[in-house]
């Protein structure tokens, strides 16, 4: 049975409160405590009709000790800040917590020998979008059986965040890579990064609603002699792709924690090959 608790740290954030409506909206029972990366925010938010309480980080481990007596089988999902990502991590293990890590950044090295040290089960991925990580996992494969099928053709790249997504998309990088094993030409310099509102609008065709939080993502390949070429485009508005891959992720876990499976470190690609988890 899926009737486990989640608790999602970082619910003061939009990708917090996402998930947690995703949660709750599948029938999943939402912990009513969650605790934030910045201190004195001790407040109530309200998910569906539960009411969250959000602790700073200094409470943490007495929240997550008090949770875990009263929810032994509660599944974390950790959606604060790049620089909470190792504390948390090491307080999620030291209690025995089974978690999934949304929140990108932190040393990830590090991450990964928290919880095998600790013998922890954990789900950790940079891309929480389902379909996003299985498009990307094609493109490698691709690029692993055909290298060099693109040769001399030329790359261009087009992505388009939210103003607040100061960095190039790590998944953009990632699919860059593929076409370039695929012997595609690309110049670095050349990829078009867009963070102002007025283009995504006219430009880009970002809905008006979405300007706030979107991924859209275009490459297009040409042939030499400009007579063949090749499109791919992935286009992401609002976080619900995030979210819902968290909820998936939290439910995948559960049952691997539930099963004893020996392994105990899991990616978004193990969920995908699991099939589908409503």
């Amino acid at each position: 049975s899926n009737v486990f608790l989640i608790q999602v740290n970082g619910c003061t954030g939009k990708m917090g409160v996402s998930v947690a409506e995703a949660a709750t909206s599948r029938g999943l029972h939402l912990v009513p405590v969650s605790f934030s990366s910045r201190e004195n925010l001790d407040k109530t938010i309200q998910i569906g009709d539960i009411d969250v309480e959000i602790y700073g980080p200094s409470a943490r481990e007495d929240v997550l000790s008090s949770v875990i007596d009263e929810f032994p089988d509660v599944i974390v999902v950790d959606y604060t800040a790049p620089n909470s990502v190792n504390s948390n991590a090491e307080l999620y293990c030291k209690l025995g917590v089974p978690f999934v890590m949304g929140t990108t950044g932190g040393d990830q090295q590090l991450l990964y020998k928290s919880v095998q040290d600790s013998n922890n089960y954990a789900l950790i991925s940079p891309q929480m979008g389902k379909q996003v990580v299985a498009f990307l996992a094609a493109m490698e494969t691709i690029a692993e059986q055909f290298p060099g099928a693109f040769s001399g053709y030329r790359l261009e790249v087009l992505e388009s965040h939210q103003a607040g997504k100061l960095d190039t998309s790590g998944t953009a990088k990632a699919v860059i890579a593929c076409f370039e094993k695929l012997g595609a030409v690309f110049d670095m310099d050349r990829m078009v990064k867009i963070r102002d509102p007025e283009q995504q609008l006219y430009m880009v065709g970002v809905p008006e609603e979405h300007i706030e939080g979107h991924a859209f993502h275009l490459y297009h390949l040409t042939s030499p002699d400009d007579s063949v070429s090749f499109e791919f485009q992935h286009n992401v508005c609002g976080r619900s792709i995030y979210a819902e891959g968290s909820v998936d992720a939290a439910v995948f876990l559960y049952k691997k924690v539930q099963s004893m499976d020996p392994k105990r470190i899991y990616n978004m690609i193990d969920v995908l090959q699991e099939g589908d988890m409503r």
